[in-house]
């Protein structure tokens, strides 16, 4: 739940609100809450079949046979993270530069500067040793959690059941917009969600694997879905339409929909301002911890021969991976300055869903009916039901993300013939050698 809940919920707020023209964000909240049950299920088989550190970058080796396959999926997933990765870190930066976007009005300048300048701190604070973030992640997610439940309570007493609940879709013209709209919000809304999947990254060091991950996973999507839920009910029913989308789509973002709700509920700015720093706080210490982890996957993948070797490089002093963590935070540098926010969650989730998510929902299929059931410690009801509506609500996904489909083909066809360059290589090597 640590994992689950960052910046996310405070960032889409606005981007969801405007696809589905307000009050209606509540369905992209359910379809991803829905999607993430499903798809937990399957992460939930993976895990507790091959509790081993590294999660997909295992389970991909073990899904596909053949040589060829089995060392092509990972590679893509090494190499699709690379991307991803620092479009995480953009993500968070970006959300982090609209928050401080309520104590001072900042140009479109001032808004990047304030991104890039927050991704080049937290790349300085993780250049050096650093052992755990532990108890890091047990205050982020005190402040996280208590400022979820602070929003949610302070509904009570200002709530509109009325304007909550009035979905207008008769607002859509076709079936059509109103199917494409729940796409693009869902979007959002399975970004919040994302990281339900990270107890399987620790799967070596967990106990009892085969009964512990699997419920660490349904329970905290069921427990989040829930926040997510009730958080967005409370915000639909205390603040008007035009409040809820006036971040998305201007090229100034104003996305501090949380900010205005604590404003609109207290009447009071400094009231506001203190859950304003409160998110700060979240924004700054999920940014840390997501560039801390991600900065080791390409690192560990090139100890083990499959990746880059120059990633498989430590500070001489420091023995951190340095190359790693300066190639993520140099590109999410970069990335925070090009793209706005729900450009960089698009291109985020839509790039992961053929390498990573919808590839091991199908390969799970196909193993499951190759061997045998005892094989498998935990298996999930219904199966493949839920296997099958994962794969579906991707491919909806997909389907109705628009410009960022060019994305995702682009990593998997860039990542091919980048994974062929290295295998000639790595075959010359071994001649030469």
């Amino acid at each position: 739940m640590i994992d689950m809940v960052g910046i996310g919920p405070f960032v889409t707020l606005s981007l969801i609100a405007s696809a589905m023209n307000g009050p209606a964000s509540i369905l992209a909240w359910g379809l991803g809450a829905v999607l993430s049950l499903a798809d937990g299920m399957v992460w939930a088989e993976l895990g507790a079949r091959w509790p081993e550190a590294g999660g997909s970058y295992v389970f991909l080796k073990k899904l596909f046979p053949g040589q060829l396959m089995g060392r092509l999926m990972p590679f893509l997933f090494i190499w699709q993270t690379t991307i991803q990765a620092p479009l995480v870190v953009a993500s968070g930066a970006i959300g982090f530069a609209d928050y401080i976007g309520y104590f001072v009005n900042l140009g479109d300048v001032q808004h990047r500067m304030v991104s890039g300048g927050v991704v080049v701190l937290m790349t300085a604070l993780l250049y050096r040793n650093v052992k755990s973030i532990g108890r890091i992640s047990v205050v982020l997610w005190i402040i996280t959690g208590g400022t979820l439940l602070w929003l949610i309570g302070s509904a009570f007493g200002h709530f509109d059941a009325g304007r909550a609940f009035h979905l207008n879709l008769g607002s859509f013209p076709t079936y059509g917009l109103l199917f494409a709209a729940l796409g693009q919000a869902s979007v959002k809304s399975v970004y919040s969600y994302l990281g339900y999947y990270n107890v399987c990254h620790l799967g070596a060091e967990i106990k009892n694997p085969s009964r512990n991950i699997p419920r660490s996973i349904i329970l905290s999507v069921i427990g989040i879905a829930i926040l997510y839920l009730c958080m967005q009910t409370a915000v639909n029913g205390v603040l008007p339409k035009e409040a809820l989308v006036a971040g998305a789509g201007k090229c100034v973002p104003k996305n501090y929909v949380v900010s205005l709700y604590f404003e609109t509920v207290y009447h009071s700015r400094a009231i506001a301002g203190a859950a304003t720093v409160l998110i700060l706080i979240i924004a700054g210490a999920s940014l840390f911890s997501a560039m801390l982890g991600y900065s080791r996957i390409p690192y560990a993948a090139a100890l083990n021969g499959d990746f880059f070797p120059v990633f498989a490089k430590v500070h001489p002093r420091h023995k951190f991976p340095y190359v790693s963590l300066i190639a993520i935070g140099a590109a999410g540098f970069v990335f925070s300055l090009l793209f706005r926010l729900g450009e960089v969650i698009s291109a985020i989730l839509v790039m992961r869903i053929l390498i990573q998510f919808g590839s091991q929902a199908v390969a799970l299929i196909a193993m499951r009916y190759r061997t045998a059931r005892s094989d498998w410690p935990y298996r999930m009801p219904l199966f493949p039901l839920p296997a099958i509506i994962a794969i579906l609500i991707w491919l909806f996904i997909f389907c109705t993300s628009g410009e960022y489909i060019w994305w995702g083909l682009l990593i998997v066809a860039s990542g091919t013939v980048a994974f062929f360059i290295r295998e000639k290589w790595s075959k010359a090597g071994d001649k030469h050698g």
